[in-house]
């Protein structure tokens, strides 16, 4: 009797009331498949308070009674608590792990409970910063509530995939989301749950940035909160101000701390961006941060998770010993702004630290190179408030030091090499051989969905096991200036950093002992330009184009070629004179960019590094432990006329070089000979694939060797050339975090790799390469080959990544 009347108050909404009667009921209770009902229940009562220990506790008793007495749904649902406490804990890896067995269970006995799983799961994946995945798993849910006319968890869905929409910077998406979970909350009498969707709503509605002016001076790029504030009339930031500071009050009066606290910061931040920072301030001192434990989910565990309990969730909070981290991260946010507003820079850089230091530590749990690089997106408004303060500074070398300490920082930790899984191997060979057959219909002009389809399950399979890998936690600190320069000067380099600052291009020149700051415009035509020069470069390869079309497809390049020179290389190339080559730190979109087609570097070594400390360390890495005489690796794919001849040549050059052609060049040959090599040019048809970067390939005699595949090298290799169209293409993450074949083995330490960023016509590529290869066994350095070798291909599209 008191474990039912607790389940009913649980229904309801009344917590305290719930514990009480469970706590009578546990020790009365001594054993049975009752007992592990009650605890089941109580674990989620505690789940909600935050007593993640308790929970915990409760969780494993009552999986192990249900295992004993053979009640598979209810120990089913005992695990999905125990790792939804792993959750709560920031151990996302785990979580994901528990939930992967959950999920078979749930398959097995519980297929209705499924849908609540991947809520769940989608949860774990939004606290990794992969808004996308989320939003997908999300989507799954959704389709899944709906079936069962589960309207309470159909709107938590909902909310959740408002979050997503808000995480990628969709702005009226989410809006849209929001204000539908909310209507659906209100309808069903849900008072706290409508008040957690009004919050994500305002929340949305404060970040969407306004239109740029005729300037186009501010970013149009995905982000929330600086952005948003920027350039927003007093009017419109005093009113989301007011309704936030209103909601604060009526989520603390149900009992919704953490949200309360979250509404309180939004309306610090539109005060300081409406200009009123007497009141700022007295309400972020009202708003006192937790000092407590990591924690992640913002969203609480629903009561379905209990024992016979379809009912809505009831008004949950947080207790101060488990404050999610998007709270804290917007605490700093909200003081850096007001602290920067108010002129202290100097309290403002330390707040944006501090912050940065939590999403750093979060990431150092993440073994997965998908989720380290996702991870970023959750400081980026903490990384842009920070840029911000240091310009204000006036201090090119601290604007310098900011911008590192902000981009691409998963390279900080060493990579993560799975360990051999038998169900992630039998994934990855059906995977190869759909792949393959797939390449062979489409090379035929056959499609086939349904084995696309389930090349789609496989890569999501794979990726998921990826997503379970622990993080190794340690890391290197970030590059000095200082160490930055030495490198420079040992090698008569000059480098430049590119900054997309709200809108804005920034150029950071390091060099001859100076560091300036360059004002290059408006970031968005430079980026569309790009844009449309990748298409122009896609359109002319491989083609048999009527002269008409090649006309105007070449004048197009011309012309996208002159808008790029003249925006960013004509108020460069004064401050670059006299330097032997050029280091480029590019940023989002212009990472496409092909350095040595741009009129003024013709001839000119240039290299592009994720960022300066990378190309720091690889460039150190390049100029030792070299192996003298050892032969090169030379690969060639199937179905490529054209890498016959390019292999010959090279083959020539290198006589004793190992030869991987025909059928021997399968995926384990080749990855067997790819570890610790000295050089390798691998030539066969290349595929960037954006969705599911980790699964950009080339294809080899037996299928694809996919960006996946690189993660299982022992040893880089020093130096690969990719001879295949656009596997230099790049996914481009918040904070200019990379994801691609060649960011892959970056990642995992090849100093140098040269590839194509663009489609390239076979005959380019043959003569390029060979040209290339001849430079390179001239003692040229790589950056310096490639320029000599592209001054017959003025178009090439090659690019030297790394060091040069």
């Amino acid at each position: 009797m008191h474990g039912q009347r607790g389940l009913m108050y649980l229904r309801t909404g009344r917590t305290a009331e719930a514990l009480e009667q469970l706590d009578l009921a546990v020790p009365r209770l001594v054993r049975g498949v009752e007992l592990a009902r009650v605890l089941l229940n109580r674990s989620v009562i505690h789940l909600m308070t935050g007593k993640v220990r308790l929970a915990r506790a409760d969780a494993r008793r009552s999986a192990e009674l249900a295992r004993s007495y053979g009640h598979e749904v209810i120990e089913a649902k005992a695990l999905h608590n125990d790792g939804y406490c792993d959750l709560l804990l920031g151990d996302i890896p785990t979580a994901l792990t528990v939930f992967g067995e959950v999920e078979r269970a749930y398959r097995r006995v519980n297929p209705g409970f499924l849908p609540v799983l991947a809520l769940d799961q989608a949860r774990a994946l939004l606290a990794a910063g992969l808004a996308d995945e989320a939003g997908r798993t999300l989507d799954g849910a959704l389709d899944g509530f709906r079936k069962q006319r589960l309207m309470q968890d159909y709107a938590e869905a909902e909310l959740a995939r408002a979050q997503a929409a808000l995480h990628a910077g969709r702005f009226t998406e989410a809006r849209t989301w929001a204000r539908h979970a909310e209507d659906r909350f209100r309808r069903r009498r849900s008072p706290a749950w409508a008040l957690r969707a009004e919050l994500m709503r305002l929340r949305a509605e404060f970040a969407d940035p306004p239109r740029p002016g005729p300037s186009g001076a501010l970013d149009q790029a995905a982000g929330s909160g600086a952005r948003g504030a920027l350039g927003r009339k007093a009017g419109e930031s005093g009113a989301v101000a007011r309704k936030a500071w209103e909601l604060a009050a009526r989520c603390a009066e149900l009992g919704l701390r953490d949200e309360s606290e979250m509404a309180t910061l939004l309306a610090v931040r539109a005060l300081v961006a409406a200009g009123n920072l007497t009141e700022a301030d007295s309400l972020a001192n009202r708003a006192a941060p937790s000092a407590v434990p990591p924690a992640v989910s913002a969203a609480p565990p629903a009561v379905r998770r209990g024992a016979d309990s379809r009912a809505a969730p009831p008004a949950k909070r947080l207790s101060s010993r488990a404050a999610p981290l998007e709270v804290r991260l917007m605490r700093r946010l909200a003081d850096a702004e007001l602290a920067s507003a108010r002129g202290l820079r100097g309290q403002a850089l330390r707040r944006v630290r501090s912050g940065l230091a939590l999403v750093h530590e979060h990431r150092g749990r993440l073994g997965s190179l998908d989720m380290q690089t996702g991870v970023t997106a959750l400081g980026s408004d903490l990384a842009a408030a920070g840029l911000v303060a240091a310009l204000a500074n006036g201090s090119a070398r601290l604007v310098f030091e900011w911008s590192e300490r902000c981009r691409a920082q998963a390279f900080r930790f060493p990579p993560i090499r799975p360990q051999h899984d038998e169900q992630t191997a039998e994934a990855l060979a059906e995977l190869r051989h759909l792949a393959q057959r797939l390449h062979a219909g489409e090379a035929a002009a056959r499609r086939d969905p349904e084995i696309r389809r389930r090349c789609l399950e496989l890569e999501r399979l794979i990726r998921e096991r990826g997503w379970q890998l622990p993080g190794a936690r340690a890391s290197l600190a970030p590059a000095s200036t200082a160490v930055v320069e030495a490198e420079l000067a040992a090698a008569g380099l000059a480098l430049v950093s590119l900054l997309n600052v709200r809108g804005r291009l920034l150029a950071l020149v390091l060099g001859a002992g100076r560091c300036r700051i360059l004002e290059l415009g408006a970031y968005e035509p430079l980026a569309e330009a790009v844009r449309r020069l990748t298409g122009d470069l896609n359109a002319r390869a491989g083609r048999n184009l009527r002269p008409a079309l090649a006309a105007v497809i070449e004048a197009s390049l011309r012309r996208q070629l002159a808008t790029i020179a003249d925006g960013l290389l004509a108020p460069l190339l004064p401050s670059l004179a006299g330097a032997r080559g050029i280091v480029v730190v590019p940023t989002m979109d212009l990472s496409a960019i092909p350095w040595g087609a741009l009129p003024g570097l013709a001839g000119k070594p240039v290299v592009a590094a994720p960022s300066a400390q990378v190309w720091a360390t690889a460039q150190r890495a390049r100029l030792v432990g070299v192996a003298d005489g050892e032969p090169p690796l030379l690969v060639a794919g199937p179905n490529l006329t054209a890498v016959e001849p390019e292999i010959e040549r090279l083959a020539a050059l290198y006589p004793k070089a190992r030869r991987l052609t025909g059928s021997a060049a399968t995926v384990a040959a080749t990855l067997e000979a790819l570890d610790g090599a000295s050089i390798a040019h691998l030539a066969a048809h290349g595929h960037h694939e954006r969705e599911n970067v980790l699964f950009s390939r080339l294809v080899l005699s037996d299928g694809p060797l996919m960006a996946h595949d690189v993660q299982r090298l022992r040893t880089a290799p020093r130096h690969v050339v990719l001879s295949a169209c656009d596997i230099g293409r790049l996914v481009v993450r918040p904070g200019d975090e990379l994801l691609g074949f060649t960011a892959a083995l970056l990642y995992m330490g090849t100093p140098t790799v040269v590839s194509s960023v663009a489609k390239v016509p076979d005959e380019t590529a043959i003569e390029v390469m060979a040209a290339y290869h001849r430079h390179l066994a001239l003692s040229l350095s790589p950056a310096a080959a490639l320029a000599a070798a592209s001054a017959s291909a003025p178009l090439s599209t090659f690019v030297c990544f790394g060091a040069g």
